[in-house]
């Protein structure tokens, strides 16, 4: 694993999005808030009949739900539960999303942090365990209106029907505010191009099933209709859909072929950045348990050259920074990701030449999600989208096509 600390760190969170998965953790049951929504009606019913949501979550049907009418529309969102019995390892915050599917698990554990969820009446923490007796009381203030603000920007729609919009999204683009004054994302220009999108509880994401970060590029679907976000966010929930990315790594994998199976977790001191089993070892044993999410990605060498490889990467989980952070643990980090080992770089770096610019030229990861493969929400049938290379991203390939001398071929069996 590279240790390499980032040169800077985004100023804005919405620039570290999971652009591996696609999907936040939370959002594949009925839609959902974001993270810093809270739902119209946060206690609605789940009628989502997801059975591993409800068992993960610890929940019991002889739990006592009330649910308060507000007398005021401005009034807070009230409920009380009466736990039946102990159940071991049920964490509080845990239990809450998976009874209340809608609130966002971020919403929850700030609520409790405020003192707005209560024990028995008094404060408590995320990971408070029940006990037979507990009452739980919970209040959630009624949120703000809000719209997207529609904006009139360019948008390359590669597949649309009357239920998804297929989108290849550029560089340097937000999918969606993380404020409300905040412009110029993907959300925005959706909110333009087309009068039909999911609403669902999250007015910051109209329409959006998956995301990706800041400076990757590709595919997205987006649903026109609340039912379709549902069934698609549900699909990418249960790994039902096929992934492929590309991208352009430093150095030469020594395998052609192989399977990198290695847990991830959040960086003990540097927020929002993430780290792979080997760094939380050598952290020490407190932080190697936080090492809790299991991601497993498959990598292909398309393409090798002088210091460089083209691999395509297939997810077979969806955790935050995945594909960037599993590169760099095999110690061949993305072309333009500093934040994880890669380096941006100059022509000079890419044809080896002396005499051409040591300008930096290529500043931005080299990940593209190429292919996106599901079942379509309506019909049924098997859907393909695919999208093209970014533009810098393609000029590098050909920069190294034409001038990087191919590395020795490597015939090395995969690892089993």
């Amino acid at each position: 694993m590279i240790e390499k600390e980032p040169s800077q760190l985004p100023d804005d969170p919405a620039e570290l999005y999971e652009d591996e998965d696609v999907v936040a953790a939370d959002s594949a049951t009925p839609p959902q808030s974001s993270a810093d929504e809270i739902p119209a009606d946060p206690f609605a019913e789940d009628d989502s009949g997801d059975s591993v949501a409800t068992a993960e979550a610890g929940l019991d049907s002889e739990d006592v739900v009330e649910r308060f009418k507000p007398a005021a529309d401005t009034d807070p969102r009230r409920a009380k539960i009466v736990i039946a019995k102990k159940l071991p390892g049920r964490r509080l915050d845990k239990y809450l999303h998976g009874r209340f599917r809608k609130i966002s698990r971020t919403i929850i554990q700030r609520q409790i942090k405020r003192g707005e969820i209560t024990v028995n009446g008094k404060p408590t923490k995320n990971s408070y365990e029940m006990e037979a007796g507990d009452v739980i009381d919970m209040s959630f203030p009624v949120p703000e209106p809000y719209e997207v603000t529609p904006e009139n920007i360019p948008l390359d729609i590669v597949y649309e029907d009357d239920y998804i919009i297929a989108v290849n999204k550029p560089a340097s683009m937000i999918v969606h505010p993380a404020r409300r004054e905040q412009r110029g994302t993907i959300a925005n220009a959706l909110a333009y191009y087309s009068a039909k999108l999911a609403k669902t509880d999250d007015p910051f994401r109209p329409g959006i099933v998956h995301r990706l970060d800041k400076n990757t590029t590709g595919i997205m679907v987006v649903a026109k209709t609340d039912e379709v976000h549902w069934r698609l966010s549900l699909q990418f929930e249960r790994r039902e859909t096929e992934k492929v990315y590309v991208a352009v790594v430093h150095g030469a994998p020594t395998f052609d072929e192989d399977v990198i199976d290695v847990p991830i977790g959040q960086h003990p001191t540097v927020h929002d950045r993430y780290v792979a089993t080997g760094f939380a070892e050598r952290m020490g044993g407190k932080f190697a348990k936080k090492l809790s999410k299991e991601a497993v990605t498959r990598y292909k060498v398309l393409e090798r050259f002088s210091g460089f490889s083209l691999v395509e990467l297939y997810p077979k989980t969806g955790r935050t920074h995945q594909l960037r952070i599993h590169m760099s643990h095999i110690r061949h980090p993305i072309v333009g990701d500093p934040f994880y080992g890669g380096r941006n770089i100059s022509l000079r770096h890419a044809t080896g030449r002396p005499g051409d610019s040591d300008e930096i030229r290529w500043k931005r990861q080299m990940l593209h999600a190429h292919r996106l493969r599901v079942t379509h929400p309506i019909t049924n049938q098997p859907l393909e989208v695919t999208a093209p290379l970014a533009p810098d991203m393609q000029e590098l390939l050909d920069t190294l096509r034409e001038f990087a001398r191919p590395s020795a071929p490597n015939f090395k069996p995969r690892r089993r």
